[in-house]
């Protein structure tokens, strides 16, 4: 293993000068460092990174907590933190809690355990007041941005989310101009201020247009392409007359499409779909999809920031950044009566 005793003999400097070099320390000659630098890639050498830790007090970690990274809505979120992340010269370490409040509780913990600067989570969400994990972490006071809505459970933390409540208003808004009046509602999961923002969006804009609101419409569908397959089903079974739904993501708007166009109804010349959040399957269905386009990567630079704002001990405002109506083929006019 190389030392750095090695490498400052190899470069003819104390190992302080050495130690400082490689750290970036600013009071280091630029040439000096460089041909420091330049000996140690050479040797092979590499910072401990832990012991460098224990003595400045900081890991350069960041933890993330997510359902998976198989959900696409988290691609660009990651992105944006992990670049971020990399300019400062730290690392991002991600897991995943599949939804589950035991397992997110657990891998809090060992994030915690690797003595992480900063905690960034997309919370599990649920029905109960507090969630124990969450209140020992604020005691803890390990900085921590929440990545969407906050809850009654994690509401002590900062959070970066959409205004889903306008963006969704406006896609009931759309349908309602294009003529229709009959418009289902495929909601999200109970307990996710995420889709409470959305159907109530939709509840505004018909409330809006003078359409009364109809509980035959609605349909619960969780967040899933198979959810919205099931929900499309049971909303084929029960035979309301509809002529659009309006999915509360994409992935639910893109598993009730493809029952709809199995079942041989045409889209969006039989019933219009629309969906939330735009991920890439939705530009790309085979009815590409209308849609909402969340500023995603947006969201993890103003995750980041407020993480950096926490560090300093400040206390940044809640962020929650617009999103954009994406019209694509979809949706048009209600068939003739």
């Amino acid at each position: 293993m190389v030392r750095l005793k090695d490498v400052a003999e190899r470069a003819g400097v104390s190992q302080m000068t050495a130690s400082k070099a490689l750290r970036g320390a600013p009071d280091i000659a630029p040439a000096t460092r460089a041909h420091i630098q330049h000996v140690a890639q050479q040797m092979g050498y590499t910072l401990n990174a832990a012991a460098r830790g224990l003595r400045s007090g900081s890991t350069q970690l960041y933890g993330v907590v997510i359902s998976s990274l198989v959900n696409p809505i988290y691609a660009r979120i990651l992105v944006a933190l992990e670049e971020r992340a990399h300019d400062l010269g730290c690392e991002v370490i991600f897991t995943h809690s599949l939804n589950q409040p035991e397992r997110e509780a657990e891998c809090i913990r060992r994030l915690l355990e690797r003595r992480v600067d900063g905690l960034f989570i997309s919370p599990v969400y649920r029905l109960e007041p507090v969630a124990a994990v969450y209140q020992q972490l604020f005691a803890q006071g390990t900085p921590t941005v929440i990545l969407g809505h906050p809850a009654p459970f994690c509401s002590q933390f900062v959070s970066v989310e959409t205004d889903d409540l306008a963006a969704s208003q406006a896609m009931t808004r759309h349908l309602i101009e294009l003529g229709h009046r009959r418009i289902a509602f495929f909601t999200g999961r109970s307990g996710a201020p995420w889709s409470a923002e959305r159907i109530e969006g939709y509840r505004r804009a018909l409330h809006h247009a003078s359409i009364e609101w109809d509980d035959k419409l609605i349909f619960p569908a969780g967040a899933t392409i198979e959810e919205g397959g099931k929900a499309a089903l049971q909303m084929l079974n029960e035979a309301p007359p509809v002529t659009a739904v309006q999915a509360v993501n994409d992935l639910v708007a893109i598993g009730a499409a493809e029952v709809f166009l199995q079942q041989g109804l045409r889209i969006p010349e039989d019933l219009s779909v629309t969906g939330f959040g735009n991920i890439l399957t939705a530009e790309h269905f085979r009815v590409p999809l209308t849609t909402v386009r969340q500023p995603k990567f947006r969201l993890g630079e103003a995750a980041m920031e407020a993480m950096l704002a926490l560090r300093r001990g400040e206390r940044p405002a809640i962020k929650r950044l617009s999103a954009e109506l994406l019209l694509r083929q979809s949706t048009a006019a209600p068939p003739p009566a």
